[in-house]
């Protein structure tokens, strides 16, 4: 951490005790997050860290959310971590995805799957910096699994309540007629964010994909040598004292 980055820390740290709020057990990792995510400017990120320990209370008052119905679907598969990042890899079968008719409890999902998917790179310990790489698989994809308002809920909670948590989006196998869905949600999603997504569409891009990922974490279907692995059948680790 250079000295203008920590001088930055040390700013964000005094707005957010201006804001009467607190960083207990954040560390400094997990404040650099957000000073990234609002461009290095400490009143942003600060701001920003504030509205995230107020959501994270109200919305997660015991740390966590138990395991979802949304389970049931198997629809999310936690795969181990990539071979260049040593990133957690998520990967979504959106064909055994169906619209939520209960938002609340849609949103309770997103959290459960984020936070079990980042929680699975932690060594030992958490530092702050942990981050995912999604796969978004399209393969098999109708007209009744098309959800924009669920990726949009997805993508809005990585931006608002887990920034920079994800390393990278890989969306797979994207049919003609979702393009103009997938354009109409990325209405929606910050720069940073679209930055941060890339669309397979060739032979190419795809070996650049398993390569960066790597074979011994992607199923066979994507070109590695894994099998794949439900979200709800990963134990975690438990944390060091």
């Amino acid at each position: 951490m250079d000295q203008n980055h920590q001088l930055k820390l040390t700013q964000m740290k005094t707005c957010i005790q201006t804001l009467n709020s607190s960083t207990e057990n954040c560390t400094d990792q997990t404040l650099s997050r957000f000073l990234i995510a609002r461009s290095m400017d400490p009143n942003k990120a600060a701001k920003m860290f504030v509205s995230w320990r107020k959501w994270r209370l109200s919305f997660v008052p015991l740390g966590v959310v138990p395991d979802s119905d949304e389970l049931e679907a198997k629809k999310i598969y936690l795969q181990g971590l990539s071979k260049d990042n040593g990133c957690p890899v998520v990967v979504c079968k959106a064909h055994k995805h169906y619209p939520a008719k209960d938002q609340p409890q849609f949103k309770k999902f997103v959290v459960h799957l984020l936070d079990k998917a980042i929680a699975s790179g932690f060594k030992g310990k958490e530092i702050g910096n942990e981050k995912i790489i999604a796969v978004l698989d399209l393969d098999q994809i109708g007209y009744k699994n098309v959800d924009a308002r669920g990726f949009i809920t997805g993508f809005q909670f990585l931006q608002a309540y887990y920034p920079e948590r994800l390393k990278k989006c890989y969306v797979l196998n994207m049919p003609w007629f979702f393009v103009s869905v997938w354009k109409m949600i990325c209405t929606f999603l910050e720069k940073a964010t679209l930055e941060k997504i890339v669309i397979i569409s060739n032979e190419d891009e795809k070996n650049q994909f398993i390569k960066e990922v790597g074979e011994d974490v992607l199923p066979e279907e994507f070109g590695g040598r894994a099998n794949i692995v439900l979200l709800q059948d990963v134990v975690l680790q438990p944390l060091e004292d």
